[in-house]
C-alpha cells in the first residue's frame, strides 16, 4: 500500500486528504526467553549499550531525559510505551530537533518471544544506507538474544 513517496488518499469530509508512508522493513528475533523478562530488558535504557550498537559508547540521565553522545552531538532516547506490555518503541531527538520513531515490540511465540523492530526508509536513504541499517538491526537483535538466552 505505502511506499516512499506514494501517496494514500483518505477521505476527510468532502475532501480527499494526502497522506505519505514510507517504505517499512520489519525485522524480527526469537528469543527463547519470556516477553515479560524480554521487555523489562530491552526497555531500560541502561541496558541498551549492551545491545544497540549505536548507544555501545553509553547512555546517561540527565534529570529525566536519557541521553548519548553521537557522531552528531548528543541525542535524546524516549521509550513511548508501555514497556511492561512489550511496546518498546523509542523516539530519538537528534541535536537539531528531528525526532525518529522507531517501532520496536515483543510479542509472545509459544513460550519464549519474538522481537520486531519496523525499519522505515526515510526520503533520500540510498538502497546501500538503508541495507547497512537493516544489518545493524539484525546484529542488535541477535546480540539480545545472545545476551538473554544464556
Amino acid at each position: 500500500m505505502g511506499g516512499h513517496g506514494s501517496l494514500l488518499r483518505m477521505s476527510e469530509g468532502a475532501r480527499t486528504v494526502p497522506r505519505m508512508t514510507w517504505n517499512a522493513l520489519h525485522i524480527s528475533q526469537t528469543v527463547a526467553r519470556d516477553p515479560a523478562e524480554v521487555a523489562a530488558f530491552a526497555g531500560d535504557p541502561e541496558n541498551l549499550p549492551r545491545w544497540a550498537g549505536g548507544l555501545s559508547a553509553g547512555i546517561r540521565r540527565e534529570g529525566e531525559r536519557w541521553v548519548t553522545d553521537s557522531p552528531m552531538g548528543t541525542v535524546e532516547v524516549a521509550f513511548t510505551g508501555p514497556v511492561a506490555l512489550g511496546i518498546l518503541d523509542h523516539d530519538v531527538t537528534l541535536p537539531d530537533g528531528t525526532v525518529v520513531h522507531n517501532p520496536l515490540r515483543v510479542l509472545r511465540n509459544d513460550e519464549g518471544s519474538e522481537v520486531v523492530f519496523t525499519l522505515y526508509r526515510l526520503p533520500g536513504v540510498t538502497d546501500e544506507a538503508f541495507e547497512r541499517d537493516a544489518a545493524t538491526v539484525r546484529e542488535d537483535l541477535a546480540r539480545l538474544r545472545d545476551l538473554l538466552e544464556i
